[in-house]
């Protein structure tokens, strides 16, 4: 194990998802470097008001406590309350054209030491994605990419955590996915050290082919106040499911991280509409009729 090593490649990625972010928009990212007093700290770096992003946030840390949150370790009952450390980078970015979709990406290392039995190690993370008027070459481009950063570890290892994305970012209580879904993985340790850090940088490393695309391909659409109307709305969803289900959330928010970084993924505007239905037939009904649910993207959509 080599903690060392993660920490270096996850400040690296940090710096080139910084730059690759900065290189399309006029606006810089906001550099907060801060400190917990339990241990441990970070840097969030937000971009507000951009002409590309309306939101960005792209945030490192690494932290220390003497009791593993339960988020952590209720899939893990030989950890609760053991000493941990964690460290990760978490990023969510908002554009401003409808046209353009909402991502999110994270990768992570965790640490817990027991008072008996050896320590325990896992990776986790992944990458998903959030249109609000969904392209079906932008989807497959989504897809492919994430396929293409699990294929060195095993054949079947992009269909298992395509459809563990499918049911973690998955609202119950709308019946809906968030999104179009892509990679999720959690408690990666099985094969060792190497290899679980290895699939790590991979999708870690595959994040920005994937998605600086469709960004620069939808930045300069043209729209109007329907569909900013409509991003806004659907901006709600994310909201929802940040405040209620997401692990990640909890976590900060459980081992008493910096509440701004935690909540930076949020986006600065959104709206909630009184039981809304889009009207039939409409490009908007369209992101309901055949995308907010798990779908085999690489099947139904590639007809190349």
């Amino acid at each position: 194990m080599n903690a060392a090593a993660v920490k270096s490649y996850l400040n690296d990625l940090h710096d080139r998802i910084t730059a690759a972010v900065e290189g399309i928009d006029t606006v810089k990212f906001r550099r907060d470097t801060w400190t917990r007093s339990e241990g441990g700290g970070g840097e969030s770096r937000v971009l507000s008001a951009g002409t590309v992003f309306e939101r960005a946030g792209v945030s490192f840390s690494h932290v220390f406590g003497e009791k593993m949150p339960p988020s952590a370790s209720n899939q893990r009952p030989e950890i609760a309350g053991a000493p941990f450390e964690a460290m990760g980078l978490s990023l969510v970015f908002h554009p401003r054209n409808p046209h353009a979709p909402t991502t999110h990406c994270n990768v992570r290392f965790l640490t817990a030491t027991p008072s008996s039995g050896p320590p325990v190690w896992w990776f986790g993370g992944g990458f998903d994605l959030t249109p609000y008027y969904p392209y079906d070459e932008d989807v497959l481009h989504w897809h492919r990419t994430a396929r293409e950063a699990c294929l060195p570890f095993g054949a079947d290892i992009y269909a298992k955590y395509k459809e563990w994305c499918d049911r973690y970012f998955f609202l119950p209580h709308r019946n809906e996915t968030r999104g179009v879904g892509g990679l999720f993985f959690d408690d990666l340790n099985q094969d060792g050290f190497e290899p679980s850090f290895g699939l790590l940088r991979s999708v870690g490393d595959h994040f920005l082919p994937a998605y600086m695309p469709l960004v620069e391909r939808r930045k300069d659409q043209a729209y109007g106040e329907r569909e900013r109307q409509f991003q806004l709305y659907r901006r709600g969803r994310y909201v929802e499911f940040n405040l209620v289900y997401d692990r990640g959330t909890l976590f900060g928010l459980q081992s008493r991280g910096r509440t701004e970084s935690i909540l930076m993924s949020m986006p600065p505007l959104v709206r909630w509409e009184y039981d809304w239905q889009p009207e039939p037939g409409s490009p908007e009904a369209r992101l309901y009729d055949e995308f907010l649910r798990p779908r085999a993207y690489l099947g139904e959509l590639d007809r190349s």
